[in-house]
């Protein structure tokens, strides 16, 4: 008998493209399975379409549900909150649709669902119709414990995390070397319009908790999660990668330029800047980051990217004329060994030899590029739970530098251009230390995902679990 996995990813770029790599890993590790998955599509563009577009075969079917019709989305007060309101009205719509292809099909059934972080909501659907659920972990496994721990400090032992929020509290968190400061805590942990911690506290009602991530790389942290009796079992299978977006005509002349440009370019020579689809700064910053770069004399990439318009809930835009942001002549000055663009396709850029140091705002996608690629990076996180992936490299592992591992873009902070000029020195320095961690570490990343890996072994035992539930 086959099985079909219904996928309910989070409507954004970033969690779903790993979402459907995921599926697609499965679909081809076991011929009997399929992946149904259901995408929410919000208002906004969240840059998913060409993902759906670029990922459709045989054994994955993608069903969209359009938009609620609803005033309720007049009275969301962040992207994040109104994205899980999203969620939470879609329930019925996903019962219906599961209900549908569970009727149509007698030899396919429906064996698990396969739910994002976010999209807890689809537990309650799942036990009504009487399938299994498992999580699939979008971010880091210190992230994940992390989670976990401050649910238990909140729930068990009636901590008031709020009063923790620009503190120097910190908390021991298992599996880690030191204490995890507030400091770096995922935002939504102190969102007030968003029950965070209810959703995590969800994911031990679970069947399981895929991570994308691997056993090398994060051993303890996992050791630790996997002998906790009061967690669900856990699936590190990662690295799971985004695939590339499909390309217009004019991105993919604007690539092919970047490419070439980099052609030209000394092998480990260029630190590429780059902070993701969210990823924008201050016109003061912007300033200061340019100053820093001239000043380190490095030759640099630069993604500089555009505040999205206040009033709407809208991911950083394009300049038409960067120079109006930047230092007066600093296009001109350095016109010889550096190139200032707009959005990149990252991996390809990562991947190419002429690329030796990753400025970042280290979302987990973008960390584990950097490990599968073996580029070191100078970490500058800027919301979601990226401080604590910072403070992961930086602090666990000292395999990368910090520029400042608690920025908050909205506290008017400015890096200042020295503080950045250092770092992208000692980033692009070949004795720092860094690149030969990194070296061995892509090896061991590329080999846990072979037959025989750690991820691999992991994949054929969430598969046997999913199966086990069929027969």
């Amino acid at each position: 008998m086959s099985a079909n996995l219904v996928f309910i990813p989070f409507p954004v770029a970033s969690h779903l493209a790993t979402a459907v790599q995921a599926a697609k890993l499965l679909t081809d590790r076991d011929e009997r399975l399929s992946v149904t998955v259901i995408v929410m599509k919000p208002p906004m563009d969240t840059k998913i379409a060409s993902h759906i577009e670029n990922s459709k075969n045989s054994r994955i079917n993608f069903v969209e549900l359009p938009f609620p019709e609803s005033n309720s989305s007049e009275l969301i007060k962040s992207r994040g909150a109104f994205l899980l309101w999203l969620i939470d009205s879609q329930k019925g719509a996903v019962r219906d649709t599961v209900a549908r292809i569970m009727d149509g099909s007698r030899s396919n059934r429906n064996a698990a669902f396969v739910i994002d972080m976010f999209c807890t909501a689809m537990i309650d659907v799942a036990k009504e119709l009487g399938v299994p659920t498992y999580v699939y972990f979008t971010c880091s496994a210190m992230n994940l414990q992390l989670m976990l721990h401050l649910q238990t400090l909140k729930d068990d032992l009636n901590h008031d995390l709020a009063e923790y929020e620009d503190s120097d509290f910190a908390t021991m968190v298992p599996g880690c070397i030191n204490p995890v400061p507030a400091r770096v805590w995922p935002r939504p942990v102190f969102d007030k319009d968003v029950d965070f911690l209810g959703h995590i506290r969800k994911f031990r009602e679970t069947n399981g908790i895929m991570v994308n991530t691997f056993l090398e790389f994060e051993h303890e942290v996992i050791k630790s999660l996997c002998d906790d009796e009061k967690i669900p079992p856990v699936y590190p299978v990662g690295p799971i990668l985004q695939d590339g977006q499909k390309h217009t005509d004019q991105s993919e002349k604007k690539h092919q330029e970047i490419i070439e440009w980099l052609d030209d370019q000394p092998d480990s020579s260029v630190v590429f800047l780059c902070f993701g689809t969210g990823g924008y700064f201050s016109e003061n910053q912007v300033k200061e980051i340019a100053v820093g770069l001239e000043r380190s004399g490095k030759r640099f990439l630069w993604s500089l990217r555009k505040p999205p318009p206040k009033e709407k809930f809208d991911y950083a835009g394009e300049y038409e004329n960067p120079g109006e942001v930047l230092p007066e002549g600093f296009l001109e000055r350095t016109v010889g060994f550096g190139k200032v663009i707009g959005w990149a396709l990252q991996m390809a850029v990562l991947a190419h030899p002429a690329v030796g140091g990753f400025v970042s705002h280290c979302g987990w996608n973008s960390i584990l590029e950097s490990v599968w690629y073996g580029v070191p990076i100078a970490t500058w996180p800027l919301a979601a739970e990226q401080q604590a992936n910072a403070f992961e490299l930086v602090k666990e592992f000292e395999m990368a530098i910090e520029i400042k591992m608690d920025y908050k873009r909205d506290g008017n902070i400015v890096v200042g251009a020295e503080t950045i000029e250092n770092a992208i020195k000692q980033l692009m320095d070949p004795e720092n230390g860094i690149r030969g961690k990194l070296t061995a570490l892509k090896d061991k990343s590329r080999r846990s995902m072979m037959e025989g890996g750690s991820s691999y072994h992991f994949m054929k035992r969430f598969i046997d679990d999913i199966m086990n539930n069929v027969y």
